[in-house]
């Protein structure tokens, strides 16, 4: 398969060692200072796979919209008004856009998605996300995607941690909380406090290349996907 990289950060170049590594071909590898390329290149690739910035992405999207190519993006940091632009692609071409690529967090969305009404709303819930200390934003990307997993209909209240006199836990809330410190990959738990009991899931990445053989995984099979827009539910378990 033949793999158009767009980003030469950590995550593009694990993608690019990740792609050759499983035999296929790294037809370009372009920052945000070579974009300009795009037009040149024409339909020269099966998947363009995307960790670049949001910056990128106008040009990025008007390249897959001309050519038709499927379009994987783990880019993160967009705006409501920029992910509505990534899927406006979907009219075009197959569009995959995930915050978290690694198969195992896939699993934990399925797990919160298909739980999360047995135990709420008598168990209270609380998230918690671990990284490292050079990660600049907060909450991550990863603990919005569980959040969305368990609460997909906005019922609860996000709380993104607490101080001073805020009184008793109010029912209906969940409470987001982001540490930094290290080298941690990625840790992520969900938490479910009942009366009498407690139950936790945990997520732990060693390494950025579970995320990297995840999106590899997942890009080889959006080609054959028909246009419209996806979440990796759908392609790993099916609408």
């Amino acid at each position: 398969m033949r793999f158009l990289l767009i980003g030469r950060g950590r995550m593009g170049s694990l993608l690019e060692k990740t792609a050759l590594s499983g035999g296929d071909t790294v037809v370009a590898a372009l920052g945000r200072e070579d974009l300009g390329r795009l037009r040149e290149l024409g339909k020269c690739a099966d998947v363009v796979v995307d960790f670049s910035s949001p910056a990128a992405l106008e040009a990025v999207v008007e390249y897959v919209k001309a050519t038709a190519t499927p379009y994987l993006s783990g880019v993160t940091g967009l705006s409501q008004e920029q992910l509505a632009l990534l899927r406006s692609a979907g009219a075009a071409a197959p569009v995959l856009w995930s915050a978290n690529f690694s198969l195992g967090v896939a699993v934990l969305c399925r797990i919160l998605s298909q739980v999360s009404s047995t135990l709420l709303p008598d168990f209270d819930v609380e998230i918690t996300e671990t990284h490292h200390n050079k990660k600049a934003d907060a909450t991550s990307g990863t603990a919005k995607l569980l959040l969305q997993a368990l609460d997909p209909d906005h019922a609860l209240t996000p709380v993104y941690g607490r101080e001073g006199l805020c009184g008793p836990r109010k029912s209906g809330e969940v409470g987001i909380h982001a540490l930094r410190g290290g080298t941690v990959a990625g840790t992520h738990t969900v938490h479910f406090f009942g009366t009498d009991e407690e139950l936790e899931i945990t997520h732990r990445a060693a390494s950025r290349q579970i995320f990297a053989s995840g999106a590899y995984h997942v890009a080889r099979l959006l080609p054959a996907m028909p246009a419209g827009v996806y979440d990796l539910q759908d392609i790993l378990f099916g609408k």
